[in-house]
């Protein structure tokens, strides 16, 4: 629009020199919040995925706990109790202490995929930047009219 030109109101005020119109405002807000949006979007995103990082090495760590604990445990637990009583420990002795030595890997193993879930935590940092743009948006006020556009608002 030219300056001079009737606007859609019909006013004919010409904007002042690098003044914005309302438009021009309006466009430029959308902008940023859209922009704004995206970024706590992309935030939450790479929160979340560190989480499941930590998670997935969790679960594999548990995952091999297990697989000690049903699929070693019956073919080593002979070859290692016989070795054992071949050492000269009584053959009952030997089984025992081979049941021991499964139990304390399990134990070690459960022990790191307990300390990797424990690592998960919530997306502070997104949680925190949506409260300030929620606290902000929520608090925001347009400028007052000034007493010329107010005039011509009456005409």
């Amino acid at each position: 629009m030219s300056a001079g030109s009737a606007g859609p109101s019909g006013s004919s005020r010409a904007p002042y020199e690098g003044e914005r119109t309302v438009g021009q405002l309006f466009a430029a807000a959308t902008a940023d919040l859209s922009a704004l949006v995206h970024d706590e979007i992309a935030l939450a995103k790479a929160e979340i995925r560190q989480d499941v990082k930590r998670g997935v090495a969790g679960s594999a760590s548990g995952i091999v706990a297990g697989v000690f604990l049903l699929a070693s445990v019956p073919m080593l637990s002979f070859a290692a109790a016989y070795l054992i009583h071949f050492w000269g420990v009584p053959l009952g002795g030997s089984f025992a202490l081979v049941a021991v030595a499964f139990w304390l890997l399990a134990a070690v193993l459960g022990l790191l995929a307990w300390r990797s879930f424990k690592k998960i935590e919530p997306p502070h940092r997104t949680i925190e930047g949506a409260q300030a743009t929620a606290e902000v948006l929520r608090n925001a006020r347009p400028r007052p009219a000034t007493p010329e556009e107010l005039a011509q608002l009456e005409r």
